[in-house]
């Protein structure tokens, strides 16, 4: 079995991780396995631009922080743009998907690398999409990778400007990311002691 293996989209804590866990499983478990990592995203897999994988490649990563894979954003809306030559990025991507010989595509993203995901699965490729996002915002997932230490570092952030606020006097209103989504906001909120939090599901 031949398996691709990419990380799109922002970095985020735990995907070395989540790449060794997945590593581990394949060379364990799976006989006569081959794991090809694709370089920087769907740019690695429009490009052609892959390397085979050994065990070895994976040892040591566990608590490193960004991706051993690379990573890159590859709109979803442009996925199906045809250059001037007639090809579209999906084109090229199905094409070097069969040209590798691949029996299965791992995707490690958000909200937009799922899109691609299911786009490619559309025109018969098999992919296996794992959520990856700190803003928690995939459907079907109760928590995503990346989130819990989100919050952590958001909640740290709060607790040190308790004391600034509490030296001058101030009201400090704090904007913390969640693309539309208020998760992130509303755990770290309750963890730092907020009190008023704001979230876009509640105008």
């Amino acid at each position: 079995m031949k398996i691709g293996i990419l990380t799109s989209g922002g970095d985020c804590p735990g995907l070395n991780a989540v790449i060794r866990g997945f590593a581990k499983y394949v060379f364990n478990e799976i006989k006569d396995a081959e794991l090809i990592g694709i370089s920087d995203g769907y740019l690695g897999l429009i490009n052609k631009d892959v390397k085979k994988m050994k065990p070895s490649d994976f040892s040591g990563i566990l608590n490193v922080g960004g991706t051993i894979l690379g990573t890159s954003r590859q709109p979803f809306k442009s996925m199906t743009d045809e250059d001037r030559n007639g090809q579209s990025k999906l084109d090229m991507m199905k094409k070097n998907y069969n040209a590798l010989g691949l029996d299965l595509l791992v995707t490690l993203g958000g909200a937009g690398t799922h899109k691609t995901a299911a786009l490619l699965s559309s025109v018969g490729l098999n992919v296996i999409g794992i959520p990856k996002t700190i803003d928690n915002d995939i459907y079907g997932t109760d928590v995503t990778f990346g989130f819990h230490t989100a919050v952590d570092i958001a909640t740290e952030c709060i607790d040190r400007i308790h004391t600034t606020a509490a030296s001058h006097g101030r009201t400090m209103l704090i904007e913390i990311m969640g693309n539309k989504v208020g998760w992130l906001t509303l755990y770290a909120g309750i963890a730092g002691g907020a009190d008023i939090i704001l979230l876009p599901e509640i105008p």
